[in-house]
């Protein structure tokens, strides 16, 4: 086995200053930060509202999480609807009952692959418009990466979709579904 040498004589910089002293100083540690997408997602949020595309973009979403052991947090966010309340309309209780719908649909098919794969999923509803929603969500949950459906109605050329206002933002990685 050869040694290898270690230079053991002292380094002087051209200000006349040690080097050795300021290399065995250790820096002073600095608290944790939250740092996204480092070792792979942790946290992958999928928008759900009932849509074809949505369910597509939870499935979609389900199998990154399983592939990277990520947690997949669907999030239903319950629309307002101000006018609708306005006419005697139960906005609260119709809205509130889908939401139940989507997880326990979510739950049956958690059940049907519960012995061939194994993803950890939590599902929340969130109150509001669903940009600010999913916004809201995601940035709570930490997210590292969120995955919506494509938009299926027509009204989104005038307001934009959802998923492009996402994009825009340019907070996390955006998949979407078509």
């Amino acid at each position: 086995m050869r040694s290898v040498p270690v230079d053991r004589t002292r380094r002087i910089g051209r200000t006349g200053h040690n080097l050795d002293a300021v290399t065995e100083q250790r820096p002073q540690q600095q608290p944790q930060r939250f740092e996204r997408g480092t070792d792979g997602p942790k946290v992958i949020v999928a928008g759900m509202d009932g849509s074809d595309s949505s369910m597509r973009a939870a499935s979609y979403a389900g199998g990154l999480a399983r592939r990277q052991n990520a947690l997949l947090a669907i999030v239903y966010v319950q629309p307002v609807m101000p006018t609708g309340a306005a006419f005697g309309a139960l906005v609260g209780d119709a809205t509130g009952d889908v939401a139940e719908e989507l997880a326990a649909e979510i739950r049956s098919a958690a059940e049907r692959v519960k012995g061939i794969w194994d993803v950890r999923w939590e599902f929340h509803t969130v109150r509001g418009d669903p940009y600010s929603g999913l916004v809201a969500a995601a940035d709570e949950l930490k997210a590292d990466a969120v995955v919506v459906g494509a938009s299926e109605s027509a009204g989104h050329r005038i307001i934009g979709s959802v998923a492009v206002r996402l994009v825009k933002a340019g907070r996390w990685p955006v998949t979407v579904v078509p």
